[in-house]
């Protein structure tokens, strides 16, 4: 009688694997990271810089981020590996990680696996989105997320599509979902808040969407009192116009100026009209 041998178990090829970590979040795409003061968050922080991002924000200052390709690909634990190494540094100033981009939750599974590790290690997590694929998050990174600063480009949808390329109505969603998370019967935890709006002259100054965008953001502190805490005014700048040139592609906003004093203080005047700490 012939004996048959059993056939080899398949190989997974290199790209495969590559595919099953992505998806398993042992591996991402990362573009950076630097160790920053008092932005992105409270105290030090490691700012982690992901690719992707499913916008086209027409003053974007990081467009050498927008695909996934853009980035270096990494494990998990060698980010985490970096936020041990400044966990001093954490503890003294009350600092901590925050994932920013590109946009973050194009990588939930990733980001996820770097909330849970610094959740671990004690750290302090922010998350620096649009709320664009606000969807992608999920409970239990919501539980390992402190602090969300979230980006609300246009009260305005027809603005928003402008300035974007993509729908406001996910971002006004996502919000109201983080309001939401600390009510009691919710039973979840709730991040606190940052709202941040960049001030573009001729393009977000309007001060009928100012005025839309104030209102939602007050309206997500009458859902939870104390939802957002804070917001920033961020005044439009040229700094990252080198970037499209070098890339090759067209930069629509090369003759705006950024924005005057008088209008940036008149538009978080519209924000403090509506009991918001405004900077």
């Amino acid at each position: 009688m012939a004996l048959h041998t059993p056939a080899p178990a398949p190989v997974l090829s290199v790209r495969s694997q590559r595919l099953a970590a992505l998806r398993s979040g042992e591996l991402g795409s990362v573009h950076s990271w630097e160790l920053v003061t008092a932005v992105d968050g409270p105290g030090t922080r490691l700012t982690v810089f992901l690719s992707g991002c499913p916008l086209r924000c027409l003053y974007c200052h990081n467009p050498d981020m927008l695909r996934m390709e853009d980035g270096e690909p990494l494990r998990a634990e060698q980010v985490l590996a970096r936020v041990r190494r400044y966990l001093p540094v954490f503890r003294a100033t009350g600092g901590g990680l925050t994932l920013s981009g590109g946009e973050v939750l194009m990588q939930p599974a990733f980001a996820a696996r770097l909330l849970r590790g610094a959740k671990e290690l004690g750290v302090h997590t922010t998350l620096d989105t649009s709320g664009f694929l606000g969807a992608n998050l999920t409970e239990q990174m919501l539980a390992d997320t402190d602090l969300v600063l979230l980006d609300v480009k246009s009260g305005d949808p027809a603005t928003y599509r402008r300035v974007t390329g993509g729908e406001l109505a996910p971002t006004l969603a996502f919000g109201r979902r983080l309001a939401r998370a600390g009510l009691p019967d919710a039973g979840g935890h709730a991040p606190e808040v940052w709202i941040r709006f960049v001030l573009v002259p001729d393009l977000t100054d309007d001060a009928g969407n100012v005025e839309r965008v104030a209102a939602y953001v007050a309206g997500l502190n009458e859902i939870r009192p104390g939802t957002v805490t804070r917001v920033e005014v961020l005044p439009f700048h040229q700094m990252g116009r080198y970037k499209w040139a070098a890339l090759g592609r067209t930069y629509e906003l090369e003759a705006t100026r950024p924005p005057s004093a008088e209008l940036t203080e008149r538009v978080r005047d519209q924000f403090r009209a509506h009991g918001l700490t405004t900077y």
